[in-house]
């Protein structure tokens, strides 16, 4: 069974930075997107960086020249570099993974690491 663990959130203030990260274990087959997702009180779930494999990154428009996702391939491991972070960016912030095996496709989704933007 795929696990994501997320790590890295926590309370910043207004203009600072924060770094995540999301480890996978227990993959049989092949990661080929991966990345982060987030969630705030009250509001649906938001795309905020997704990495395929071949390099590609797919950033929410809320976040485009702030965050910046990498991906390290041999750990199976995605990152986000937060910077600039505004209360708005304040959430529950939850990796994602689309795993290609022999015999499907499949999501799979952290427990998610709430991120708090605040002065």
């Amino acid at each position: 069974q795929v696990q994501l663990a997320e790590s890295g959130g926590g309370l910043v203030q207004p203009g600072g930075s924060l770094k995540l990260s999301c480890a996978a274990s227990g993959v049989i087959g092949t990661i080929n997107v991966m990345g982060w997702y987030r969630q705030a009180p009250g509001n649906q779930r938001e795309m905020v960086a997704l990495r395929t494999r071949g390099g590609k990154t797919n950033y929410g428009s809320a976040v485009r020249g702030r965050f910046t996702a990498a991906r390290d391939l041999a750990d199976d491991t995605v990152h986000l570099e937060m910077n600039n972070l505004k209360p708005e960016d304040t959430g529950i912030y939850r990796c994602y993974a689309d795993v290609i095996t022999g015999w499907g496709r499949y999501d799979y989704w952290g427990q998610g690491t709430q991120v708090t933007v605040s002065s």
